[in-house]
């Protein structure tokens, strides 16, 4: 249905696909994996029409084409759903799904909004969202809008006569299980109308939904694995290049931290609709984790910590100073660091180099008389892109060009190097490949001897009880249970579901 020949795509001092062989069968869900920055996002964007190819030919039931950008693409049934999203978030859902193609509810000039509405609600039910298509998408979570996403692609079946190829780039990041459930089943069932190209560093959901799977390294694809054959070991080597290391969350490097120092604290802290009367302690070197369901408060509370948000009633100490103005700013003048969950919009800035958003919380070390001292902050840079293996052709990168790994990396890189000793850190592994995601783990750990207080919210329960010093589980904005993870001594996933639920 969909194939790719000898493909290649060049990009400043990076080789991204290098004679890339790539198919889609009629009705096949199709997994691709590899490490951050082994071309996956490369080959998806080119398929989309985002990226054109430098060599090698595209075909669409067997006849040769060339798909010049995205509305191309989509007229010709290739949809996709991003990893970061690609949603208006000030416009309505229903003006989100149909983007681009308003003029079926135009007549003479005006837009007939009941009848967009009701067509939205029929693309909604495709993925059992029960929502008002006259909604402002930012009131939506993060799994909403992700639903969203795939049901604007899914509108693609009512405008194109022909087979569908759906990418999926990342959906699941931060869905529930039973949404997940709910997005493979919608994609099994959609399978006699589409193709599917899946790509997930969950190896067990690649597994689960795929009929073949494509695995990529350093711009080649190293293997394609039946589904019947794939095993996660085998695969993560391929990826990799090297054993995964069984001691994966680096429990047997946690140390005890000080528990009689307090970095920061929370006293009744409520926060409307969102968290009430939280009260808990950071110490020095401490991994605390915040468990709990979609909407429980977790990352509520992070933000409030580093100053985005202002909570209605309660006292916020940092190193026993009580906070009263909130602000960003605030945050960072008392060494707070924020690892957001969509590194994109809140981690990065597109547009600027890896050297300039590695420094620019700390541009006052780098600022004489007004002028800026560029040398230094690409002196610290290399030296952050080769301590975190940073994937870069060189400092002067824009940054929004990487992968997302190594944008989360920089992202770490800019408040380690800047000395924050409180981080908070939201899904930090969210979208991250197995190499990638021990990185993190090893940077953890050398946060915590370094006596930097930690407050997680992890992106996954495992994840949670191999990292944490302390967890706090969380359950419609309360406090429920309070867990020590001491190596050897840590609670079970019964233990945190049983409160969670």
């Amino acid at each position: 249905m969909y194939e790719l020949r000898q493909v290649d795509k060049h990009f400043p001092g990076v080789h991204a696909l290098k004679s890339v062989d790539f198919t889609v069968k009629r009705g096949e869900i199709v997994g691709l994996v590899g490490e951050n920055g082994a071309g996956k996002s490369t080959l998806m964007k080119l398929i989309y029409g985002a990226y054109q190819p430098d060599g090698g030919t595209i075909s669409i039931d067997g006849r040769t084409v060339r798909i010049q950008n995205p509305r191309r693409a989509m007229e010709r049934g290739i949809g996709m759903v991003f990893q970061e999203q690609s949603l208006i978030t000030n416009l309505t859902v229903m003006e989100n799904i149909f983007l681009g193609y308003e003029s079926q509810f135009v007549t003479y000039g005006v837009i007939g909004w009941r009848a967009m509405a009701d067509a939205a609600r029929r693309q909604l039910a495709k993925v059992d969202l029960d929502i008002d298509p006259a909604v402002v998408t930012s009131r939506l979570s993060f799994a909403q809008r992700q639903l969203v996403e795939l049901s604007k692609v899914l509108a693609l079946e009512e405008r194109v006569d022909g087979d569908l190829v759906i990418l999926l780039d990342e959906p699941t990041s931060v869905l529930a299980r039973e949404e997940v459930d709910l997005l493979f089943r919608i994609v099994r069932d959609l399978t006699e109308r589409a193709s599917f190209i899946f790509v997930s560093h969950r190896m067990e959901e690649v597994l689960e939904l795929s009929d073949r799977i494509y695995v990529m390294k350093d711009g080649e694809v190293v293997d394609v694995v039946a589904h019947d054959d794939a095993e996660i070991d085998a695969i993560q080597h391929m990826m990799v290049g090297r054993d995964v290391d069984r001691e994966y969350y680096r429990e047997q490097k946690q140390k005890p931290y000080d528990g009689d120092r307090v970095l920061a604290s929370f006293e009744n802290v409520s926060l409307a609709g969102r968290y009430r009367d939280i009260s808990f302690e950071l110490h020095p070197g401490e991994v605390l984790c915040l468990v709990g369901t979609e909407g429980a408060g977790r990352e509520a509370i992070l933000r409030t910590l580093y100053g985005l948000d202002s909570p209605t009633s309660g006292s916020v100490t940092i190193r026993g100073e009580r906070v009263n103005r909130f602000s960003a700013r605030g945050g960072v003048r008392r060494g707070v660091g924020y690892v957001p969950r969509e590194r994109k919009v809140e981690g990065i800035v597109n547009g600027m180099s890896v050297y300039e958003n590695i420094t620019l919380s700390q541009l006052r070390n780098y600022a004489y008389g007004g002028v800026l001292r560029i040398r230094g902050e690409k002196a610290l840079a290399r030296s952050w892109i080769e301590r975190l293996g940073i994937k870069t052709p060189s400092e002067n990168t824009d940054c929004g060009s990487l992968s997302g790994g190594n944008q989360q990396k920089v992202v770490l890189a800019k408040w380690r190097s800047g000395g924050s000793d409180i981080m908070l850190l939201d899904h930090p592994t969210r979208g991250l490949d197995i190499g990638a995601k021990e990185d993190v783990y090893d940077m953890i750990r050398e946060m915590s001897d370094a006596d930097v207080g930690i407050l997680l919210v992890a992106d996954t329960l495992e994840e949670a009880i191999g990292l944490s010093h302390t967890i706090i589980v969380l359950k419609d904005g309360q406090f429920q249970k309070r867990f020590d993870g001491a190596p050897g001594a840590k609670p079970s996933l019964y233990d945190l579901v049983h409160h969670m639920i």
